[in-house]
């Protein structure tokens, strides 16, 4: 409880921050739900067979996970709010829609005739009759909607898209349970009182529900069109990948481009999710810069040659080859790395090293049969994981994906037996946990480097003078360290980058 109280208040400024970033999602998102599933559901309703194909139409929506959603739009329209409303809309329409079919439909015919026998016309009817005799049942339909727009809501924080999904996400990355929890909690509250103030609002009158409904959904439209017709002069989108590494690392670049040309807003988008999203975004231009590693370009970025993949191959040759083929495959600027090396590894806990002699990949092989790998699906599925253990050791043991937020609990308390890390993650110190020797050299050299398309390159010098700074920057002993600081210590990512950077006369105090 200590620990909850001290989070929240340590954080209250940026919980209050995604609170309201997560309203405005939801709010846009239901408004536009509503402009689309009632007009829709009032024009078919008379139709049953067309009524029918449509309700199909929008329960084939819905089962497609959100997930991949958000990934289909990324390279349409982009990251940020408008994937994130455009998804959460296709998952409140059907809600809406099916409710105000049943509502208008349980509607006595009787009344249907009388209205008729009045001369009522169709908009007459719709409004006088059918709109104030549905709308308990319509109510109840937009109830369901907002509940799962709020719930749904939380994973457009994968996409730039903030809200208190930032906080859910961020709590398992770190191992902060009070994060996580506070997140939950208050999506939760949100998802309720919005719930009940609907619930509310059915007990009044047709045009009071519709005028109240109006107001507070269009308030978030408001505020995101003001905040659009007041934009920075010129902007810099700096997005990362999950974990505290890129979200130190994002800082630094923020950091050291606005002390070179204070003219200049840097825009983070931290944990922004897996590198296709990152990589499809930037293609796109929808970012401008993001912290990529020479192995994943390698491997999952491009089309490297039989001689890029040989094991073994030198850092400095890695690097080369990943900027030459990014340059002529995709026109992008790769530019100098850092000095540390956060490649793969293959995590064990200390004790069960000890007992059964196992320092390297290769001793793994004695043990095999009673192994569980819990491994992140991008490890899983890439050559140079667990793929490549299979080829280059003959290691074959039982896997089942996990959350990389939740692999190092699992092994700490003995739910999987070894694991999938990074060399530079804090919790191998924070655990006590022991990365194996990598004796067959199958995992590829990970240097790190600011990825970003050679046209902004070409009309921006001047960041990247400052993020050159960087290069050969950072020993691997220095990143572990500030990752523990950020996923023990509870300090923030941009304290941390900005105490390396002025350690290191990198940037002014």
């Amino acid at each position: 409880m200590d620990a909850l109280i001290q989070t929240l208040f340590s954080k209250r400024q940026e919980l209050l921050i995604a609170i309201w970033q997560h309203i405005q999602i939801s709010l846009i998102s239901l408004l536009f739900a509503l402009i689309i599933a009632l007009p829709l559901a009032l024009a078919v309703v008379h139709h049953q067979r067309t009524a029918g194909i449509f309700t199909q139409i929008a329960g084939i929506f819905q089962t497609i996970p959100s997930l991949a959603v958000l990934g289909l739009l990324i390279p349409f329209v982009g990251i940020g709010t408008i994937p994130a409303i455009i998804a959460l809309v296709i998952y409140a329409i059907l809600p809406i829609f099916s409710s105000t079919l049943a509502g208008i439909g349980s509607i006595d015919d009787a009344l249907e005739e009388a209205a008729d026998a009045f001369g009522m016309n169709r908009r007459e009817k719709i409004f006088r009759v059918e709109l104030p005799l549905a709308m308990p049942t319509i109510v109840t339909g937009i109830r369901q909607a907002i509940v799962m727009i709020i719930g749904t809501g939380t994973l457009a924080a994968l996409i730039g898209a903030g809200g208190l999904g930032d906080f859910i996400l961020l709590g398992i990355d770190r191992n902060n349970n009070a994060m996580t929890l506070i997140g939950a909690i208050a999506s939760a509250l949100l998802a309720i009182i919005f719930s009940g103030g609907i619930y509310w609002l059915q007990k009044h009158r047709l045009r009071y529900v519709l005028a109240t409904l109006g107001v507070i959904i269009c308030l978030p439209v408001v505020g995101m069109i003001y905040q659009n017709v007041h934009p920075v002069s010129r902007t810099v989108t700096i997005a990362g990948k999950m974990g505290s590494e890129p979200d130190i690392l994002i800082n630094m670049y923020k950091d050291l481009i606005e002390q070179t040309a204070p003219q200049i807003k840097v825009v983070l988008k931290p944990n922004f999710g897996q590198t296709s999203f990152l990589f499809n975004a930037l293609k796109t231009q929808k970012i401008d810069i993001y912290p990529e590693f020479t192995g994943t370009v390698l491997e999952s970025l491009i089309k490297p040659s039989k001689q890029q993949r040989q094991l073994g191959v030198p850092g400095a040759k890695l690097y080369k080859y990943a900027a030459q083929d990014l340059k002529h495959q995709f026109q992008m600027t790769y530019l100098a790395p850092m000095a540390y090396n956060n490649t793969y590894a293959v995590v064990i806990k200390r004790s069960y090293a000890q007992a059964h002699g196992i320092t390297t990949i290769s001793d793994l092989q004695r043990v095999q049969s009673e192994l569980l790998g819990g491994f992140d699906l991008e490890f899983l599925d890439r050559t140079d994981g667990y793929k490549g253990l299979q080829a280059t050791y003959g290691l074959n043991f039982k896997t089942q994906s996990i959350d990389p937020g939740l692999r190092y609990e699992a092994l700490k308390n003995g739910k999987i037996n070894l694991t999938d890390g990074y060399s530079t993650d804090s919790q191998i110190r924070q655990f006590d946990l022991v990365a194996l020797t990598d004796n067959r050299h199958q995992f590829p050299v990970y240097q790190g480097a600011p990825l970003m398309n050679t046209s902004f390159a070409a009309k921006n010098p001047e960041i990247v003078q400052a993020l050159n700074k960087l290069a050969n920057k950072i020993s691997e002993k220095d990143m572990q360290e500030m990752n523990y600081e950020v996923n023990v210590k509870q300090q923030s990512a941009a304290t941390v980058a900005k105490h390396y950077l002025v350690t290191h006369q990198l940037l002014r105090g």
